[in-house]
């Protein structure tokens, strides 16, 4: 990581640095913002407890992001994707953990009455607990700071905007960043952060104005969480089930 001093030293100066920290939190949102069940989380925590809670939920994925992003700088993290049972245990894990949070999500829905209820400590706890395990169970999110992730800290530059189909070569040279930049990391973690405090807050401004908002959002968080779980469920008992199938058929050949 010495490479990232030396680019501190030799740092042009703050506005020359501009483009790269608004391309890090362009990378930032674009990996916190998509839908799935991260966000089923932030989403469940704010309706039912409140924005703080939203936030620690949000707190608790990131802080999984920092895991990975460390595991992934000594290398540690390559052993989940070079290790086919361990990263066939972390799926099952995750969605295992997905329906049972999914669970909770659907008695949280049913437990909800139109009196609002205040987020305690107990409750924006297990938001955080909650979230972080996901994230850590995740082998996904392992496969990003591996890729992309480990790609936009090595030294060199990227044009993001010319890999936008919709705006190509027009817009070459508009936004060129410098990867392998401490500025870009701050910049991408200080995208996460927008996320994680502008959606709990969005959510908390929207059940303020729809009475019955709250059990809303835990039902389709718990469609998404049970979803998700059954999807991540079914990635791991295909190939279990194909190398069933495949040793049967050895064990019958050799029978006759």
């Amino acid at each position: 990581m010495h490479h990232w001093l030396s680019a501190l030293l030799q740092s042009p100066g703050p506005l020359a640095l501009l483009p790269t920290a608004v391309g890090g939190v362009v990378f930032g949102l674009a990996l916190a913002a998509p839908p799935g069940p991260m966000n089923a989380v932030i989403a469940e925590e704010s309706a039912l407890r409140g924005w703080r809670a939203g936030l620690l939920a949000g707190l608790g994925a990131m802080t999984a992001d920092a895991c990975f992003f460390v595991l992934s700088l000594v290398g540690a993290a390559a052993v989940v994707t070079e290790t086919p049972g361990l990263r066939d245990a972390m799926v099952a894990a995750g969605g295992l953990l997905m329906l049972w949070f999914a669970y909770g999500a659907v008695q949280d829905a049913n437990a909800l009455s139109s009196v609002e209820t205040e987020a305690s400590d107990a409750g924006e706890s297990r938001g955080f607990r909650k979230a972080l395990v996901l994230a850590l169970t995740n082998p996904y999110q392992v496969v990003f700071w591996l890729t992309v992730g480990v790609g936009l800290l090595q030294p060199g530059t990227l044009d993001v905007l010319s890999y936008l189909p919709a705006i190509g070569a027009d817009a070459t040279g508009l936004l060129v960043v410098q990867t392998g930049h401490p500025v870009l990391l701050a910049g991408l973690f200080g995208g996460i952060v927008l996320w994680i405090t502008g959606f709990p807050a969005a959510i908390v401004a929207a059940r303020k104005r729809v009475e019955r908002l709250a059990p809303v959002v835990a039902w389709v968080s718990a469609a998404i969480l049970a979803g998700s779980g059954l999807l991540f469920l079914a990635q791991v008992a295909e190939p279990v089930l194909s190398r069933l199938q495949s040793s049967l058929v050895d064990v019958g050949g050799a029978l006759l």
